[in-house]
């Protein structure tokens, strides 16, 4: 089976757990992921928001190196990639293509020359906020969110200048539609689902996927239990009422898969990793095309990543 997950946490808890990326208790690892061929997998260096300035960047650059050694590890088994032909070596060669992402632009510690860094480190997808504000604008929970500040309007600028996507994933709606009405790129959302079906700051309305459709983006629907349903009572079938939803909306080419592994509670019937292959199933036995399966779990993504 393919897989491009947009989304995961695993890297960050490898490095504070001193687990290891092969083999461990967390919801993904190399051996109960190696099911899929292809599998590309975002791996995100999260920043905490009580980090700011240069603690969050040194934290950027330890999560950093934990990637780095977990290749240095398990070479066989997985691949650090930085463009197609990684995807496609890493492919060929039934290995976890590693793709490094950082949710929370306070990564930068408010210096714009850093996005050369992140570019030199290989990062492809920068999740601007995490919930709360930084440097660069207000998160999804901020109470009464403004948009980008002058420095976020120089890091958008600078992100798309170097090939890095801007994603949207715990934007506050001022800094989205900003980020919208400014991006001169097709820009994403990492792991967000429909705030139609469970009213969520950190889900999207309608119109906010639809400007990510629209632009040629991708929305990553995500395993977050409390995304999926406002009772928090959440299985697979939330998982298909969100990817439904998007459907309904001409998502075809724009819904993707946004895990979070290892970043929240997942739903029931979803255990980690080796869960994902049972949604594919469960897609198939709804009836849903095995082409646009396909699309979700892995071309969509694909397709976006190969045209920064």
């Amino acid at each position: 089976m393919n897989y491009f997950d947009l989304h995961c946490d695993t890297i960050a808890e490898c490095w504070k757990q001193k687990k290891d990326l092969w083999d461990n208790d967390l919801h993904l690892c190399l051996k109960r992921g190696a099911a899929y061929h292809p599998w590309l997998q975002c791996f995100a260096a999260w920043i905490p928001d009580e980090l700011r300035g240069e603690a969050a960047y040194r934290y950027f650059e330890a999560v950093y190196g934990e990637l780095l050694r977990q290749e240095a590890l398990h070479g066989d088994k997985l691949k650090i990639c930085r463009d197609e032909e990684d995807f496609q070596e890493a492919a060929r060669t039934e290995k976890c293509g590693a793709i490094f992402t950082v949710e929370g632009g306070a990564a930068l510690g408010g210096r714009l020359e850093r996005v050369a860094r992140l570019k030199e480190c290989g990062v492809k997808a920068v999740t601007l906020t995490w919930n709360a504000s930084c440097e660069i604008g207000d998160g999804a929970e901020v109470a009464h969110p403004k948009g980008l500040t002058p420095f976020g309007r120089e890091v958008v600028r600078e992100l798309e200048r170097n090939r890095i996507a801007v994603d949207v994933s715990h934007a506050g709606e001022p800094l989205f539609w900003e980020v919208a009405e400014r991006a001169q790129r097709p820009f994403l959302a990492t792991h967000s689902n429909a705030r139609a079906l469970c009213n969520n700051p950190r889900n999207l309305t309608d119109s906010q996927f639809c400007a990510v459709r629209d632009r040629g983006g991708v929305v990553g629907v995500t395993f977050v239990r409390r995304f999926l349903d406002d009772s928090w009572e959440a299985g697979m079938d939330d998982l298909l009422r969100h990817i439904e939803h998007f459907l309904s909306l001409g998502g075809e080419k724009t819904v993707a898969l946004g895990g979070d592994f290892d970043g929240t509670d997942l739903p029931d019937g979803m255990t980690g990793v080796e869960s994902v292959e049972a949604l594919g199933d469960c897609m198939l036995r709804h009836n849903y095309p095995e082409s646009l399966v396909q699309a979700i779990f892995f071309d969509n993504a694909y397709r976006f990543f190969t045209s920064l």
